[in-house]
């Protein structure tokens, strides 16, 4: 199968708290804007619940952690499936 193996570059809520502001959308565009992601880079995009977030964000990538999601939404933003994919349960 590994082939058909996904890589997925991580992100924490941490990451997405120090370089986000109030407001903003969260996906692979803005993450290699930031510099976060590598501009040639072709990856799927997840993001994990390590860390805190305080900041009203709207997340668009690949997958999102539950207990990420579930930080997200309580800080007042939101998670959108990105392409038909669903968040991890």
């Amino acid at each position: 199968n590994y082939p058909f193996k996904k890589e997925f570059v991580i992100f924490n809520l941490s990451d997405l708290e120090a370089k986000f502001a109030d407001g903003e959308t969260v996906n692979a565009e803005s993450l290699r804007s930031k510099g976060l992601l590598s501009k040639k880079a072709v990856s799927l995009v997840k993001v994990l619940g390590n860390g805190e977030i305080t900041k009203k964000l709207t997340v668009s990538v690949d997958k999102v952690s539950a207990s990420a999601k579930e930080k997200i939404e309580k800080a007042g933003g939101k998670v959108v499936s990105c392409d038909d994919k669903t968040s991890d349960k």
